[in-house]
């Protein structure tokens, strides 16, 4: 027997994920490139699209998965939390992911191609010493500074009030030095 025979008998001749009947195809779920009856899956045209482009994806073809998840097959339980997990910011796919458990070699298969990492890592802005800054906090410049396009020399030892982080860079904060608001690389300052 053909290891896509197998699979589809498995399957009962229909998508491991969703149940439909048509246009089904066999997915080698990665990072496993190779078609083994063990790491892959039956699915139907919808759902390899949609696993394929996440720009396709419409979060209510996937509610399916609220089934599928307690498959006995690893292969279909790995794209049901990856997909859930892609999916988590609509509400109902955390309270899934919540309930559903994956043995420790399952889970770092679902894991492996980064799709429950977090899309945006979390900037986080810290002093000379490593201590965490926050909005609004108090900092000691500790090096003489010349601030580019002006004549101004931020002293060490001054004090700068109320600093803001600038978002998508953890290496600079902004804060008023002699009333000129400028930008400070946290590697000099310490906070107070």
């Amino acid at each position: 027997m053909s290891i896509e025979s197998e699979i589809h008998e498995r399957a009962n001749n229909q998508c491991e994920l969703c149940t439909n009947t048509d246009n089904l195809s066999v997915y080698a779920v990665p990072p496993v490139t190779t078609q083994k009856v063990e790491s892959s899956i039956l699915v139907c045209g919808t759902c390899a699209d949609q696993i394929e482009n996440p720009e396709n994806v419409n979060p209510n073809h996937w509610r399916c998965l609220n089934d599928s998840m307690w498959s006995e097959v690893n292969a279909v339980k790995v794209v049901a939390w990856r997909m859930l997990s892609r999916l988590k910011g609509e509400g109902w796919p955390q309270d899934l992911l919540d309930m559903m458990y994956l043995e420790d070699d399952v889970k770092k298969w679902a894991e492996a191609t980064g799709e429950g990492d977090e899309d945006h890592v979390k900037v986080v802005h810290k002093d000379s010493n490593g201590a965490i800054l926050s909005h609004g906090d108090t900092v000691v410049i500790i090096k003489d500074l010349n601030v580019k396009g002006s004549s101004l020399v931020a002293k060490r030892g001054t004090a700068v009030r109320n600093i803001s982080l600038v978002h998508d860079n953890a290496e600079q904060i902004e804060g008023k030095v002699e009333g000129q608001q400028i930008v400070i690389l946290t590697q000099f300052v310490k906070k107070s």
